[in-house]
């Protein structure tokens, strides 16, 4: 028995942009080829409108196509599991110590965690809400189940206010989350997830830190060292540390980086 690390572009997802194409398409023939004899002034205009909504639609399809093979954890690109892993890899957690993984989806980060600290404590915290229906704490918990892993538990919660004590965690992860979350300060959301690292502690986090999306990351790294931060690095992940260049522009991921250090 395999685990089920889902999809990180959900096939419910990919169904509803093709079956919008398709709505869009039959409506182009209905007022291109019918039209309304009593109202081909609209006919025109909605014409126009669904050729274009179809378009768009057509090219969106494609794409959430081409990200929901990539994307598939035991696919032919075994994308997400390179990612997972090389993440994993990264982190540091004391014998016996704790590490939180944020935004933990189907546990596939948290279990990698666990499974190379088997002293330590890992905890996965997600909404796991309806944008994501596929993902559950039940998923991660069978999943965990699955890869003999019994030093990992999962709760709800919310990156926007992490529901841990300052200075809880010897650790903390998080891969492709905080882009997801509406903000106009994802930098804020960052700083509440560093707000439970413990003095010492280190820290991964692997996301599209781009400038639309983040602001300025190197004036960031340096609000981090001038915080007391010992060391924070930004790994640029699409030049061949997580994936090829190629892989990146194809895939839209160009922004992808790890930001990784220590407290």
């Amino acid at each position: 028995m395999k685990p089920n690390y889902k999809n990180w572009v959900p096939k419910g997802m990919v169904i509803s942009y093709l079956a919008g194409t398709v709505i869009s398409l039959v409506m182009v023939i209905v007022f291109g080829c019918l039209g309304f004899k009593d109202h081909l002034k609209w006919a025109i205009v909605l014409f126009v409108i669904f050729i274009v909504l179809s378009l768009f639609l057509i090219v969106v399809s494609v794409f959430m196509l081409a990200w929901h093979m990539a994307f598939s954890y035991n696919g032919t690109w075994q994308f997400s599991r390179r990612i997972i892993e090389k993440t994993a890899d990264k982190v540091i957690v004391p014998e016996y110590g704790k590490c939180l993984d944020v935004g933990t989806g189907s546990g596939a980060l948290a279990i990698a965690v666990a499974k190379r600290n088997p002293n330590a404590e890992i905890i996965g915290i997600d909404r796991w809400g309806k944008d994501y229906a596929s993902f559950s704490k039940l998923l991660c918990e069978d999943n965990a189940k699955v890869e003999g892993v019994k030093n990992v538990k999962f709760e709800q919660g919310d990156a926007l206010s992490l529901p841990f004590a300052n200075e809880s965690f010897d650790a903390v992860t998080s891969n492709y989350v905080y882009h997801n979350i509406p903000s106009k300060d994802r930098q804020k959301i960052l700083l509440e997830t560093l707000r439970v690292l413990k003095k010492g502690g280190t820290f991964a986090i692997h996301d599209l830190f781009t400038k639309q999306k983040y602001g300025d990351m190197e004036e960031f790294k340096q609000k981090l060292l001038a915080m007391g931060y010992e060391k924070v690095d930004i790994i640029d992940t699409t030049k061949n540390e997580f994936m090829t260049e190629k892989e990146a522009k194809y895939l839209f991921l160009s922004g992808s980086a790890l930001l990784i250090g220590k407290k």
